[in-house]
């Protein structure tokens, strides 16, 4: 007695990651080359008020960029994104991911993350996945390509039959439209890359990245002025 079960701990992980999610409003998606850039970069997106990250598995870089945030870095959230396999999902979480995003409903990497108590966020597009997540005891998914999947007016009709669900779109948003997502009261953060561009970071430009990201918490700030819980 007195010991948290698995799933006790991974609801309560859950839970603090939601919540900053929600406090952050963006999650900047980042596909890293050279790790060296990493900790640049995990400075910048600190400094500019956005200590998060989701580093995604399309570059070799990834695993190592990871293992840098997390051991440099402590206060930054960081997490994997474009997770598509088991051994993926394993290396990034050694490497000190806190999180799991996937670009597709993959029940084998659903799945394992949930039996170790991992923090998953699967993509979701259609009825039948979000019953797939829901039924898994998901009340937090990923909505990947959010603009090509039909947007706001998508996951209004998604939210409709499954209101205990939450969105994180990400796909084609930026500060033209950042505020018709956050406005939907079902979104609990948006996932993009207009301040973490692959061609400012491979030319250094980290200032500006943090002037991105300032601009971002700021744009982000100014559409939830009403206080609210994830």
């Amino acid at each position: 007695m007195g010991l948290e079960s698995r799933r006790e701990r991974k609801q309560k992980s859950m839970k603090t990651i939601e919540e900053r999610f929600y406090q952050y409003a963006v999650v900047p998606v980042v596909a890293l080359e050279d790790s060296k850039d990493a900790l640049p970069l995990a400075e910048a997106l600190e400094e500019g008020g956005l200590p998060c990250a989701e580093i995604t598995f399309r570059t070799e870089a990834a695993e190592e960029s990871i293992r840098l945030i997390a051991g440099k870095r402590p206060d930054m959230l960081v997490g994997a994104g474009t997770v598509l396999s088991v051994e993926q999902a394993d290396k990034a979480v050694k490497a000190g991911a806190k999180f799991i995003v996937s670009p597709g409903f993959d029940p084998e990497v659903v799945d394992h993350c949930l039996e170790r108590g991992i923090p998953v966020y699967p993509g979701c597009v259609t009825p039948t996945e979000v019953a797939q997540a829901v039924k898994r005891g998901l009340r937090v998914i990923k909505f990947f390509p959010a603009e090509q999947a039909g947007g706001v007016p998508m996951m209004q009709a998604l939210a409709a039959p499954y209101r205990s669900v939450k969105f994180m779109p990400t796909g084609g948003i930026g500060t033209k439209n950042l505020r018709d997502y956050l406005s939907f009261g079902k979104v609990l953060c948006c996932g993009g890359t207009w301040m973490v561009k692959e061609s400012l970071i491979q030319d250094g430009d980290f200032k500006e990245i943090r002037r991105l990201a300032g601009e971002a918490v700021q744009l982000a700030a100014s559409i939830r002025t009403k206080p609210g819980t994830p």
